[in-house]
């Protein structure tokens, strides 16, 4: 029997221009992400719930704990699954865990049963984030794969004001009782529409198949790829040399923890580390910060809602100097701006100086959520083990978001608000420091040469 060649399927993806099948597989991730807003209607969920008496402070830190307990879970474990069955099994799998348990959450009878829901559906949607995001660079060309990638942020960071405006329209029409329960059912239905646009239009990744030494079943799904791309741009492909980069076939879990990739480990945990408790802390204390400045709560309100139009303004930017900066330089580049600007800004007293610096601090705040989350992170690793090493590093990432919102309290009480920027900026610096020494450089590079890199 003559053996299987190998497909070569890295090189022949990277060296793909551009094309309509490209901007399928984004709409595809982007559609996916947007939809699935679980996450963002928590607090509009729990303030209709607080007003029928389903619950009180007490009841909804548990609901906002064992979410993010979920989200930790799904990310680490989720990872796991992943690169065992697929980027296109897990997409559905984790798709169906999410949607099924925010149908059941719609129909809770009452809150246990809810916050029950509510921990499943942190596992499914922590999971399915890892997914997307890690999975996606392995479609991508190496030389813009950072721009498609802040594309998909950028689409998928709508998420929030798309559901803000969407309650805000069902509360004219909707009682109450019903109208937290519409909000689960919204993005269920629209979830399940992308999951039958995947499960019938997303191929499974070649890369993926190649690294489990499937090279039939790569070749084939390589080769239609190609004659989709072909037929769009009206071209004839030209040959790829054969590479010598090797393919790892089953990678143990053990090998995060050993030599390069644990220090990828501790590059991705430390970034996500920086991005979640720069970003949760300003979203959820943000108005709180302000009062303590002495602005009353109307103004404080106003400030917060024209601070957050940075969030879509900074991942525009990014979008558009992603692949034109080398990882590391925009970075520790982003952190320090990020250190320095926060500093600067907690000192100011005036509206005007405030609403200002506030903006731009929240804009940098956005360009690093997208170079973390969605480009960096999930670009560092080898394709046998992306998922589990992007998921892993998620899941460390969170446990400092359940962490921070505790420092930034004491801080509060203690140093006031100046301490809590201070705290903010140590964070940053910290992370600067660690992109700068352990980072490795994978603009432009191969998912292939990544895989290599010490």
């Amino acid at each position: 029997m003559t053996e299987l060649k190998r497909p070569n399927c890295g090189a022949r993806l990277d060296r793909l221009p551009d094309s309509g099948w490209h901007w399928s597989m984004f709409g595809m991730v982007a559609f996916a992400l947007l939809v699935c807003w679980s996450n963002a209607i928590g607090g509009l969920v729990l303030a209709q719930l607080k007003t029928l008496g389903w619950t009180n402070n007490s009841i909804s830190a548990m609901f906002v704990a064992l979410t993010t307990a979920g989200m930790f879970l799904g990310a680490l474990v989720g990872g796991i699954i992943g690169d065992k069955i697929g980027r296109k099994n897990g997409f559905l799998l984790f798709e169906a865990i999410h949607i099924i348990s925010m149908i059941a959450g719609a129909l809770s009878p009452n809150m246990t049963f809810l916050i029950a829901c509510r921990f499943v559906m942190g596992f499914g949607l922590g999971a399915l984030l890892v997914t997307l995001f890690a999975g996606f660079t392995e479609y991508m060309p190496a030389r813009n794969r950072g721009t498609w990638s802040s594309r998909v942020s950028f689409i998928g960071n709508w998420s929030y004001p798309v559901c803000s405006l969407i309650a805000m329209g069902i509360v004219l029409v909707v009682s109450p009782e019903m109208n937290w329960r519409v909000q689960f059912v919204i993005p269920s239905i629209l979830s399940l529409i992308a999951t039958i646009i995947a499960y019938k239009k997303f191929p499974e990744s070649p890369r993926w198949l190649e690294s489990k030494g499937r090279f039939e079943e790569a070749e084939k799904i390589m080769s239609a790829i190609e004659a989709k791309v072909e037929a769009d741009k009206g071209i004839k492909l030209p040959p790829v040399a054969d590479t010598v980069d090797e393919v790892q076939h089953n990678l143990p879990y053990s090998a995060l923890f050993k030599g390069a990739l644990f220090k990828r480990v501790v590059l991705g945990s430390m970034v996500l580390i920086a991005m979640n408790v720069v970003q949760y802390t300003l979203i959820n204390w943000l108005p709180t910060l302000f009062m303590a400045q002495g602005i009353n709560l109307k103004d404080s309100i106003v400030l917060n809602t024209m601070s957050m139009f940075g969030a879509p303004t900074g991942i525009f930017i990014a979008m558009f100097i992603m692949d034109r900066l080398p990882r590391k330089v925009m970075g520790v580049g982003l952190l320090v701006i990020i250190a320095v600007l926060g500093y600067v800004y907690s000192l100011q007293t005036s509206m005007t100086m405030i609403s200002i610096m506030g903006l731009f601090l929240i804009i940098f705040v956005y360009m690093f959520v997208c170079y973390a989350s969605a480009v960096y992170v999930p670009e560092i690793w080898p394709t046998e083990a992306k998922l589990r090493g992007s998921g892993l590093a998620n899941a460390v990432g969170r446990i400092s978001g359940i962490i921070a919102p505790y420092v930034v309290a004491t801080l509060l009480d203690s140093m006031g608000v100046t301490g809590v920027f201070l705290f903010l900026s140590g964070v940053s610096i910290v992370v600067a420091l660690s992109i700068a020494v352990l980072g490795i450089e994978s603009r432009g590079a191969s998912v292939e040469q990544i895989s290599v890199a010490k």
